[in-house]
């Protein structure tokens, strides 16, 4: 009997110290979470869409900004999963490329701007669980974080570039560079 009270304590115990960091994070980053998306839907507003959609197109002429500047305007912008949208104005060849770069960059990003992926917040408070129960400020690392972070999302996405490329000539595929080309099939016009 006395096991069966020991794993019941210990199992209530559980859920209440997962309620009191809830109720800790809804005084803290919850409505810090929420303001940052207000403001960030408010200025979306005041910019426009087509402005942010015309900037995504022309983000993707060249690598640094197809992989870093993009991937950071739109993170910031709209957030996750909302960022991914801005795929659509890339040409087919660089769409792998643009997902792998922006998907880590709503991870890196979350200790300055924990409105682009809070539903991952858990995340970047697990790393900076050390640095607060030292006492010390968690700027500095969130700030580390981020510039290491948007280095190699960048590499990350170029990899995922020449990858690509390495694939689809593997599997004679030609994926276009430009937003009108099609898809050619290497393979199939050879046989016709």
């Amino acid at each position: 009997m006395h096991y069966v009270v020991t794993a019941a304590e210990w199992f209530i115990g559980l859920f209440q110290e997962g309620s009191k960091t809830f109720i800790g994070w809804m005084g803290s980053i919850v409505p810090l979470v929420l303001m940052l998306l207000i403001a960030m839907n408010s200025l979306i507003q005041l910019i426009g869409e087509e402005r942010i959609n015309s900037f995504a197109q022309k983000a993707g002429n060249n690598v640094v900004s197809r992989y870093l500047l993009l991937p950071f305007v739109g993170a910031f912008m709209l957030c996750n999963p909302a960022v991914f949208t801005l795929g659509r104005f890339l040409p087919e060849r660089y769409k792998p490329s643009y997902y792998a770069a922006t998907a880590q960059f709503c991870h890196t990003s979350n200790g300055v701007f924990p409105h682009i992926n809070p539903a991952e917040l858990f995340i970047w408070l697990g790393i900076a669980q050390g640095i607060t129960k030292l006492g010390l400020p968690t700027g500095p690392l969130a700030i580390r974080y981020l510039l290491v972070g948007a280095l190699l999302n960048f590499v990350g996405g170029w990899i995922t570039e020449l990858t690509t490329r390495y694939v689809s000539k593997q599997q004679g595929i030609i994926l276009p560079k430009a937003m009108d080309g099609e898809i050619i099939h290497v393979n199939q016009m050879a046989k016709v």
